[in-house]
């Protein structure tokens, strides 16, 4: 039986066979896979990032996008997530960082006397509205992003990043406090 190349599969599903959706995604499965995974180093990450790229696979055929190379585009759309991913980790951890040495520059006892499981149960205790701004910006979205999913100015979000670090620098302070009159 002849088998329709990714080209005409895609074209197919430009016209709503979603039938020809499937055969590329079964056809693409286990090798966009493994890129992902050896790109992310993480299985659960590279099985979002693959449904993630699956997804701008549908978003763009309602959009008339006409290819060369199917294979080519399909991974550099998942090139460009898992970028995209590496990014936001790399922001989150600096994130997290500065959260740390706020906390480290404070009066406090010394460093191995704190229990990391504190800015977690201070980052419980906040408002839901800092509380989501502080998960928001650990997966290493820029302000303009937050402002956008939150649909606030970006004003609003910087006071809400202020009050949130204010807020986690004072939890951290007393919880460091009571780790020293122990």
């Amino acid at each position: 039986m002849f088998a329709d190349s990714d080209e005409a599969l895609y074209a197919r599903l430009l016209r709503g066979d979603m039938a020809a959706f499937d055969r590329l995604y079964e056809r693409f499965e286990r090798p966009l896979f493994g890129f992902l995974r050896a790109q992310l180093g993480d299985a659960a990450e590279a099985e979002d990032v693959f449904h993630e790229a699956f997804l701008a696979v549908l978003r763009a055929g309602g959009a008339g996008t006409e290819l060369r190379s199917f294979r080519s585009w399909l991974f550099q759309v998942a090139r460009n997530l898992c970028l995209n991913r590496v990014r936001a980790r790399r922001r989150a951890d600096r994130a997290l960082a500065s959260v740390a040495r706020e906390a480290e520059l404070a009066p406090a006892g010394p460093p191995e006397g704190r229990d990391p499981a504190a800015l977690l149960a201070a980052v419980a205790r906040l408002p839901p509205a800092l509380a989501e701004v502080y998960q928001l910006r650990a997966r290493g979205l820029s302000y303009d992003e937050l402002a956008a999913i939150l649909e606030v100015p970006v004003g609003t979000v910087k006071s809400r990043m202020h009050e949130m670090m204010k807020r986690l620098r004072e939890e951290m302070n007393e919880e460091m406090t009571k780790e020293m009159q122990r």
